[in-house]
C-alpha cells in the first residue's frame, strides 16, 4: 500500500514471528482491518504475537518503575521494525484447549445431541450374532444360573443406586421398612441398620442383597422369586454375585441380568441405554482399559533407539546415553558379553536376540559386573530391560522434570480395546442405520451432514418422530461449520490440535444455537 503516508499507518517490517516469513505490510490506522487466510498461515501471529504485542511491551515501557512490577512484561517480538503504532490492547482471544477429552463434535454440543439421539432411538446388536438385542425373560435368567456348577454360592443383588451422588438415609430406611437386611454400598456389604454414611457430593452405588442361593436342584421357582423382587426394585435390572468358598484375592466376575437387552447366545447384556452410556467424559460409558482417552502411551522402540547405525559404547541406547552413573554402561557391557556381543557393533548388525533382550529384557539370568569407587560386585540376575526400566522410574519418580524426560521416548497409539472409539463395548453395540456413536464421530462434517440428513427415513414411525427434533438440532449445526468452510474436519477430532481461530468458529453453533 504505497499511496499511503508512514504517519497514517503501521508500518511492519520483516515480520518473522511463528509462521511469518519476513512479512512486510502496511495498515492504514483508524480503519477496520480484517486479517484472512488459511489456517496456519499467520493470521494471529501477526496481529497478537507481534503488533499487539509490540505496541503492549512499548506501553508498559512507558510506566514506572512502580507501575511495571503490577503488569506482565511482554518480550519483543521477531520482527525488524513496527512504526505508527499506538498504546495497543486486545480483546480476549480463545485459546485452544489441550484437554484430550475436547472434540469437535463437543465444544460444538453436536456430541450432546449424538448421545440423545442413540440413547433414545438406537438398537444395540449382539457382538457375537450381530443380531439385535431382545429382552431377556425371568425363566432364561433362572436357566443361565442354573447352568453355574452345582455347589455354586452367590447373592442376587438388585442395584438401586447406580452412580449417583447424595446421602441416600431415606432410600435406606424406606428398604430396611420394606424387610430387606443387607446392602452392598460402593462394592462393601454391610447391614442397612450399620451402613456408613455417605457424602453426598461423591458418587454411590448401592445394591439391595435378595437372596443368598446355594445352585443345586429344586431351587427354580425360589430363584425366580428373588428375580422377580430384584428386577422390580431396580428397573429391570439384577446381578448374580458369586461368592467365592475362600479368599483368593480375586475379585469374582458378576453376572448382569436385563429384562429389556441381554443376548440369549453369548449372554452379554447391556443395563440401560441412556445418554451416560456414550459419554466418553464418564465412568459408565468410557472405555474401561483408556478411560475415555481413545489412546494409549507405550514406550517406542524408534524413540528409544532413533538411530540404528550408533553402536552401544556411543549411546544407541538413547535415554542411557548421557546418564552421569556407570551403572547404566556397565549394565550394557554385562549384556553384550551375555549374547556374545562387543559394544562397538552398530546396532542394526546385532542379533535380533540381542536388541530384544536389550530393550524387554532376559528370561536366564545374566552376571553383571559393577564396580564403583569403593567396591566391586556381581549380581546374577535376569535382565529386566530398557522398556521396563523406564517404566518403572517413569511410575516411581516425584520429579516432574523426570518424568517429562521418560515421556519423551513414548508416543500415541489407538487403544487395543476400543480402537480409539473411546467408549466401552455395551456403547459400541448400539446403532442407528447400522452405524455406532463412534463411526458417525468418525465422519467428516460434510459426510456427517449427508448421513444424519438420511437417518430419519430409516426409523420407524415412533423413533422417527422422538428423533426429528434432535436431527434438526444436529444437522442445523453441522450446516453452519459447512458455511464456515470446516467440512474437513471430524466430528471426533481433538479440539488440541485446531488453531485458535477454528475454536472460535466451531464454537460458534453453541453460542447461537436455535432455542
Amino acid at each position: 500500500m504505497t499511496d499511503i503516508k508512514p504517519l497514517q499507518a503501521i508500518r511492519v517490517r520483516g515480520a518473522r514471528v511463528h509462521n511469518l516469513r519476513a512479512v512486510n505490510i502496511d495498515i492504514p490506522r483508524d480503519r477496520l482491518t480484517v486479517i484472512t487466510g488459511l489456517s496456519g498461515s499467520g493470521k494471529s501471529s501477526l496481529a497478537f504475537d507481534t503488533i499487539y504485542a509490540e505496541g503492549q511491551r512499548r506501553y508498559v515501557e512507558s510506566l514506572s518503575a512502580y507501575a511495571r512490577q503490577f503488569l506482565e512484561l511482554v518480550g519483543k517480538p521477531d520482527v525488524d521494525s513496527i512504526e505508527g503504532l499506538s498504546p495497543a490492547i486486545s480483546i480476549e482471544q480463545k485459546t485452544t484447549s489441550k484437554n484430550p477429552r475436547s472434540t469437535v463434535g463437543t465444544i460444538t454440543e453436536i456430541y450432546d445431541y449424538m448421545r440423545l439421539l442413540w440413547a433414545r432411538v438406537g438398537v444395540p446388536y449382539s457382538p457375537v450374532t450381530g443380531l439385535p438385542i431382545e429382552a431377556q425373560t425371568v425363566s432364561q435368567m433362572v436357566d443361565r444360573i442354573m447352568e453355574l456348577p452345582e455347589g455354586t454360592r452367590f447373592m442376587l443383588l438388585a442395584p438401586v443406586i447406580r452412580e449417583r451422588k447424595g446421602e441416600y438415609r431415606k432410600e435406606l430406611a424406606e428398604l430396611q421398612r420394606k424387610g430387606f437386611t443387607r446392602v452392598m454400598v460402593n462394592g462393601d456389604l454391610h447391614e442397612i441398620a450399620a451402613a456408613p454414611q455417605l457424602n453426598r457430593k461423591l458418587r454411590h452405588t448401592i445394591e439391595v442383597v435378595i437372596d443368598r442361593i446355594i445352585v443345586k436342584p429344586g431351587i427354580e421357582t425360589r430363584l425366580a422369586d428373588s428375580l422377580e423382587t430384584a428386577l422390580s426394585l431396580a428397573d429391570g435390572i439384577a446381578y448374580a454375585l458369586p461368592v467365592p468358598k475362600e479368599d483368593v484375592g480375586k475379585k469374582p466376575e458378576r453376572i448382569t441380568f436385563s429384562a429389556r437387552f441381554a443376548c440369549p447366545v453369548s449372554g452379554f447384556t447391556i443395563e440401560e441405554i441412556e445418554p451416560r452410556l456414550f459419554s466418553f467424559n464418564a465412568p459408565t460409558g468410557a472405555c474401561p482399559v483408556c478411560a475415555g482417552i481413545g489412546i494409549e502411551r507405550h514406550f517406542d522402540t524408534r524413540l528409544i533407539v532413533p538411530d540404528e547405525s550408533r553402536s552401544l559404547l556411543k549411546g544407541a541406547i538413547a535415554p542411557w546415553r548421557d546418564a552421569k552413573a556407570p551403572w547404566y554402561q556397565q549394565t550394557l557391557e554385562a549384556v553384550a558379553a551375555h549374547f556374545r556381543e562387543k559394544m562397538t557393533t552398530p546396532w542394526s548388525r546385532l542379533k535380533e536376540e540381542t536388541r530384544h533382550a536389550l530393550l524387554y529384557g532376559t528370561d536366564d539370568n545374566v552376571t553383571f559386573t559393577y564396580k564403583d569407587d569403593r567396591r566391586d560386585y556381581n549380581l546374577v540376575k535376569p535382565f529386566d530391560g530398557v522398556i521396563k526400566n523406564l517404566t518403572r522410574r517413569l511410575n516411581e519418580s516425584e520429579s516432574v522434570w523426570v518424568r517429562e524426560e521418560i515421556a519423551r521416548y513414548q508416543s500415541d497409539a489407538p487403544c487395543q480395546a476400543c480402537r480409539g472409539a473411546r467408549l466401552r463395548p455395551e456403547a459400541l453395540s448400539v446403532k442407528i442405520n447400522k452405524a455406532t456413536i463412534a463411526d458417525a464421530a468418525e465422519m467428516t462434517i460434510h459426510r456427517a451432514l449427508d448421513w444424519f440428513s438420511s437417518v430419519e427415513p430409516t426409523l420407524t414411525p415412533q423413533k422417527a418422530e422422538i428423533a426429528r427434533r434432535i436431527l434438526r438440532e444436529i444437522t442445523s449445526r453441522l450446516h453452519f461449520l459447512m458455511d464456515v468452510g470446516l467440512d474437513y474436519l471430524t466430528l471426533s477430532r481433538m479440539s488440541g490440535t485446531l488453531s485458535g481461530g477454528k475454536v472460535n468458529v466451531s464454537a460458534w453453533p453453541a453460542r447461537s444455537a436455535p432455542g
